[in-house]
Order: C-alpha cells, then structure tokens, then sequence
C-alpha cells in the first residue's frame, strides 16, 4: 500500500519570518502520521523552515536544484547545499520552471539524476496545455516527459521517485480535472513505468495531482486508485491545506 503524499510548492511567496510564521500556524493542522507532509519553500526560507518544522510531521523540500555539484552558476542551488540542512525533497521540472526558465525535458533528466545521486527524492513534475489536451495529445506528451525523465535511472531509484501530474491549463486558474481526468493521466503514467522497468516499479512508485487541488476536492482525487498524493499550489499557503492532508479524518 503506497503511502500518500501531499506536498505544498510555496512558489515565490512568503519572506522568512512569514515562512516560520506559517509553519507554525500549520504544525496543528497538518498532523496525520499516515500522509508523508513536504512544504517545498523558496530557498532562502528552507533554513529557518527547517527548524520552524522541528519535532512535527512537516518535511521541507526544495523548489528547484542545479545539476551540477558546484561551480559558476550564478544563483543556483547545488544539490549538497540541500543535503547539508536536511532537504529530502525537491521539486523538479515543475510547468513554471519550464515555461519561464527555459527548463526542457534533459535538463528535467540531469536534475533528477543529480538528486538520486545526492539521496534527494525529487517531485518530477509532467502535464500537457489546454492545447495539448483539446488536440488528444495529453497521453502521448506526458509519456514523452516520463521517459526522458527516467533516461539512466534504475528500477531501484524510480520506485523511490514522486511523479506529479499537473495539467497546465489547472494550475492557478481554479479550474481542476475531473477525478475521472485526472484518474486516466496518472493511470497511464504508471502504465508507462511498467513499460520502462517492470510492474514492481510501476506499483511502488507514487504519482500526485496537482491543479488546484483544495480541500473541497482532495478526498475524491485521493480515493482513485492511481492518485497517491497532491502537490499543492496556492491552497498550501492557507489553514485549509490541513483539510487537504486530513482527507482522510
């Protein structure tokens, strides 16, 4: 039985102080040993978040990390710079990062490889465009996503993997896939996992929604079989996010 995991993608929002703030609003409220809990923070709050988050379920990710272990790259965030204050999580190839920053399928490959290889689990974020979805085209580009993604990951590292499925025309516009959309997408990406590793992979590994997922609508996405989590956007930042990871309550 894969355990759920619900995951909130702060964005460019909050300053440090509001960050520590709001964790500690939240601690309360998000307590639930059976749901996997990860606030991803803007960097330069993942330190005092870190601490914020002492003694709780919460878990503090990244929103972003570099391929490489260090170097001239100016404003990017080396994957040991993560692990030396205790990130385990980070989000990678989210639509923003690759509609605003140029991010492309290799880099989203690199990432993900240089996070396995630094013990980070990353949040491999796939989803089509309204476009896309219009022309019936979503399957076949997500499929393309996930494989190029996984290019030169094991079986052993990809069972350990997240995969968030977010359509793109869901995201901050209050519009949310059906369950049943939403059900069809996550279905496929795990078909797609079997056909790249095998079965095994396929049924350990733990695929989200995101796209305005809200307390309203959590606990009918989480009850499809192949809906094991959310990755949350603007409702993350609210007391409410504690409905959505007590779903279950």
């Amino acid at each position: 039985m894969r355990k759920k995991i619900i995951a909130g993608n702060w964005k460019m929002n909050k300053t440090p102080s509001e960050a520590v703030a709001l964790i500690n609003e939240l601690k309360p409220l998000v307590a639930n040993d059976e749901v996997d809990v990860v606030f991803c923070v803007p960097a330069i709050s993942i330190v005092p978040a870190m601490e914020a988050a002492k003694g709780s379920n919460i878990n503090i990710g990244a929103e972003n990390m570099y391929f490489e272990e260090s170097g001239a790259y100016t404003g990017e965030i080396a994957p040991n710079m993560l692990t030396d204050v205790g990130v385990k999580y980070v989000i990678i190839g989210h639509s923003e990062r690759r509609e605003y920053f140029a991010e492309t399928d290799e880099t989203v490959n690199k990432k993900v490889l240089k996070a396995f290889e630094h013990g980070i689990t990353p949040i491999i974020c796939c989803g089509e465009s309204l476009t896309q979805r219009q022309q019936g085209v979503t399957i076949d580009f997500i499929r393309q996503q996930i494989k190029i993604a996984f290019l030169n990951v094991t079986a052993e590292q990809a069972a350990t993997a997240v995969i968030a499925y977010e359509p793109i025309w869901a995201i901050g516009t209050g519009m949310t896939a059906t369950s049943d959309q939403a059900e069809e997408v996550c279905a496929a990406i795990r078909a797609c996992i079997a056909e790249i590793y095998d079965e095994a992979t396929a049924a350990a590994i733990r695929i989200q929604y995101g796209g305005s997922m809200n307390a309203g609508n959590a606990a009918e996405l989480l009850a499809k079989p192949d809906i094991d989590g959310g990755l949350v956007g603007g409702a993350s930042l609210k007391p409410d996010f504690g409905k959505i990871v007590n779903y279950n309550k």
